[in-house]
Parts: structure tokens; C-alpha cells; sequence
């Protein structure tokens, strides 16, 4: 292996450039890392859109005794007007918001399913009825 001692010429002048290829390439690494890494800005306003209006023919809880029915269909029944659970909950939460608690008298037909019974009376406890009554377990009575 040879080293050459010989001297530099007269006119070669020392590199002045800096060799920016490196720094380039860790600035463009860093860049990309935080691009991935920052947080997607999510833009969305909070709005307070009007609710659903209550259905002018609606039937209104009694203030004295409300009749809960459900059918072998799983037809659910608010004082003989069909209802779905949704609204069965805002009338339940309508009957307590009365004065006083009004009777709430549930028939469950002798065919309608166990599941949809069993649904209807966590919905009614949920809601926090307390005045609750079963009609037509003397039909029962000789089971």
C-alpha cells in the first residue's frame, strides 16, 4: 500500500462546498416521522339540532291508569294505540313526570313471547316505574 507524500500543487484550492446530501436525507427522515406522527385534526362543530316533535295524536298518559298490552305478534299496545318500545319509553317517562304516579296495568297474551315480555319489563324498571300491575294471571290460576 502506497501513500502519496508528495506535495499539493500550487493551484488546487481546498473544497469549500459542504457535502449536504446527508443532512438532506435525516432532514427528510424527521420531516416524514412527524407528518406520521402528529394527530389528524378532526373538524366538527357541536350542534344542537331540534329533537323529534311529539305526535300531536299521540295518545297521552291518564293520570290515573295506564293499560300496557302485548300481543302474541309482539304488537305493543299504549292504552289500545300501537306503539313501538321507543315511544313505550317516552311514555313511561311521561307517566312519572306526572304529579302523582299513575297505575301502570301490564297484560302480557298468553302467546306472546317471553323475550319481548322480559324486554318490556326491563324498559318499565329502567324507567323506574314503581306503581306496576299484572292483569289476567287469574287465567293462570289453574295451571
Amino acid at each position: 500500500m502506497a501513500i502519496s507524500l508528495s506535495r499539493p500543487e500550487a493551484d488546487a484550492q481546498p473544497m469549500g462546498d459542504m457535502n449536504t446530501t446527508p443532512l438532506i436525507d435525516v432532514m427528510l427522515v424527521l420531516l416524514i416521522m412527524f407528518i406520521i406522527t402528529i394527530p389528524l385534526q378532526t373538524h366538527s362543530v357541536g350542534i344542537d339540532l331540534p329533537g323529534e316533535a311529539a305526535d300531536p295524536t299521540a295518545p297521552m298518559p291518564d293520570p290515573v291508569r295506564n293499560r300496557l298490552t302485548v300481543d302474541g305478534a309482539g304488537q305493543i299496545r299504549w292504552n289500545g294505540a300501537a306503539i313501538d318500545r321507543m315511544m313505550l319509553r317516552q311514555y313511561l317517562a311521561r307517566s312519572l313526570a306526572l304529579p302523582t304516579e299513575p297505575e301502570l296495568q301490564f297484560e302480557p297474551s298468553a302467546d306472546a313471547r317471553y323475550v319481548m315480555v322480559d324486554e318490556i319489563l326491563a324498559d318499565i324498571r329502567r324507567v323506574g316505574v314503581t306503581n306496576l300491575g299484572f292483569v289476567g294471571n287469574e287465567r293462570y290460576s289453574s295451571f
